[in-house]
């Protein structure tokens, strides 16, 4: 019943101590979030989520030794429970790709507010799939739709890379429109407008198509 008890258990990895510590210092004190501990590169990383198992880790993306990227396919095979957002300074295309392949649940930068990452936090931790706009823009454009029906160069929307990500993820249209707080029509919308963009048959064929996107 204590808040301690419900809070979100959170591991910060960052090469840089300043901003390490920094990151830890000011998550530390929002409600609802416990820090339970720091790493200063993805082998520590590994190390401390095994011993700690936190809920979230923001990891870095470039580290010295096992860098971010690498790290997050050792977590996701080692603490699957474990959500882990990518906090990085690199809004690079390759960095994101690599990450949500190797099983990130967010790529995020840090010129986001204390606040903002404190909520970010709470929705990984409740299974919300978070990408900053720039990167989501990156995304786009490297969707365009292949099928016979649509033009070259049309590419799926920020929303739309949201929602189909969450449909390859097994969600429900109701799931869907409770995480992004849109109405279940919404979403029903926006899926049939996926599946004619990329010129798909169904959820499953678009589940398939978000894989090898690497959208998962």
């Amino acid at each position: 019943m204590n808040e301690v008890a419900a809070s979100v258990r959170v591991l910060v990895v960052d090469d840089q101590r300043l901003i390490r510590d920094g990151i830890a210092s000011l998550l530390s004190i929002r409600p609802g979030i416990t820090v339970v501990g720091t790493a200063v590169d993805g082998r520590e990383a590994v190390a401390k989520a095994l011993e700690l198992s936190p809920d979230v880790v923001l990891m870095d993306v470039r580290m010295p030794g096992m860098d971010g990227v690498e790290a997050v396919a050792v977590l996701r095979g080692s603490v699957p429970a474990c959500r882990v957002v990518m906090l990085t300074t690199f809004d690079d295309k390759e960095y994101v790709v690599q990450a949500l392949r190797a099983g990130a649940c967010g790529y995020l930068l840090k010129d986001l507010p204390a606040g903002e990452l404190a909520h970010a936090v709470r929705l990984a931790h409740a299974g919300v799939t978070q990408l900053d706009a720039s990167v989501t823009h990156h995304l786009a454009a490297c969707l365009p739709c292949p099928g016979p029906g649509a033009g070259p160069g049309v590419a799926l929307s920020p929303r739309e890379i949201d929602i189909l990500r969450l449909v390859a993820q097994g969600r429900t249209n109701r799931e869907i429109a409770a995480q992004l707080y849109l109405s279940e029509g919404t979403v029903k919308n926006h899926i049939s407008r996926i599946l004619g963009r990329l010129a798909l048959r169904d959820r499953t064929q678009a589940a398939l198509r978000a894989r090898d996107l690497g959208l998962l």
